[in-house]
């Protein structure tokens, strides 16, 4: 018996070891190797712990509450670290409520996005045929629209316009680059092998997508997950530079950005915009060296399967 026993562990073990590694080790492993991402995964965390953990502590009526008294304090005036705008609001609170908001827009739009876009990819590219042609002639349709235009539209003729309806328009338009991005993934995968095995196996078409397909893709989400993030927020920001984004009396980044539209606030109080600008530099620059550690990740782990 018990040679038994140990044979059986001995089995147990070399199943262990010759099983690939998961994905989350692959891209802990490859994020650690790279400096850089290592680096930029570091900042990333500390700008979320800033953003998310610091307006824990401030109330939005009083960081948007206006004291003409105070207006216009420079670097580190009266306690004021960042200084104060035309209002007497403390720049560095609208800073942490700002980038909060705008990363919530980022993160809520994507969500969304790639819920709707990973579905429609994943119907286009299995079933083929006429349910593709169908599907991508409606995409076709939806990314040829002059997009950010008809946004800026719609937040000036609806009523009650909030930070759900920017949410709600922004997701109207830009889940279409992502069920492009899948569509294309899942047509190179329906030939293969495991789903020619699944479907003579009398497998439904979708267990085949969602448990066989879906995992296969699994990498490529992750990344354009983290990618789509920077570039919402990026949208949201443009919008809230222009005044077509966030409600006036919500702080944004591109709120506190659009400060440089004055020049004498250019030249003379940089503390106005700055601090902002820098933001978001961080943010995109270190989710796109994130997001390519975990393309790498990706590659590693499709070639260990």
């Amino acid at each position: 018996m018990s040679n038994k026993k140990k044979s059986t562990q001995t089995k147990q073990d070399q199943t262990q070891v010759s099983l690939p590694p998961s994905g989350f080790k692959v891209a802990v492993r490859e994020i650690w190797r790279d400096k850089i991402a290592l680096t930029a995964f570091i900042v990333i965390c500390l700008i979320l712990l800033l953003t998310f953990g610091g307006s824990l502590f401030l109330k939005k009526s009083q960081v948007t509450e206006i004291n003409i008294a105070e207006a216009y304090y420079g670097w580190g005036q009266a306690g004021h670290i960042f200084g104060t705008d035309d209002g007497g609001r403390d720049i560095f609170k609208l800073l942490i409520m700002g980038g909060r908001n705008s990363i919530l827009i980022g993160l809520s739009v994507t969500a969304i996005d790639e819920t709707l876009g990973l579905l429609i990819g994943l119907i286009a590219g299995y079933f083929g045929g006429t349910v593709d042609a169908v599907i991508m002639r409606i995409v076709d349709f939806v990314q040829i629209l002059p997009q950010f235009p008809i946004i800026i539209v719609l937040t000036t003729v609806i009523p009650n316009y909030n930070a759900f309806v920017l949410v709600g328009l922004m997701s109207m338009f830009y889940w279409t680059t992502t069920a492009r991005l899948f569509r294309s993934f899942v047509l190179s995968q329906r030939g293969r092998d495991y789903v020619l095995a699944s479907k003579t196996s009398g497998s439904s078409d979708w267990k085949i997508m969602f448990r066989e397909v879906l995992p296969n893709i699994t990498s490529m989400l992750i990344i354009d997950v983290v990618l789509t993030v920077a570039g919402n927020i990026g949208i949201e920001t443009s919008l809230s530079f222009l005044g077509y984004g966030l409600p006036i009396t919500t702080p944004s980044l591109g709120t506190l950005i659009s400060f440089a539209n004055d020049p004498a606030n250019v030249v003379a109080r940089p503390w106005l915009w700055v601090p902002a600008t820098v933001l978001l530099l961080l943010i995109s620059m270190n989710i796109n060296y994130v997001g390519r550690a975990l393309q790498r990740a990706g590659d590693a782990r499709q070639r260990e399967n």
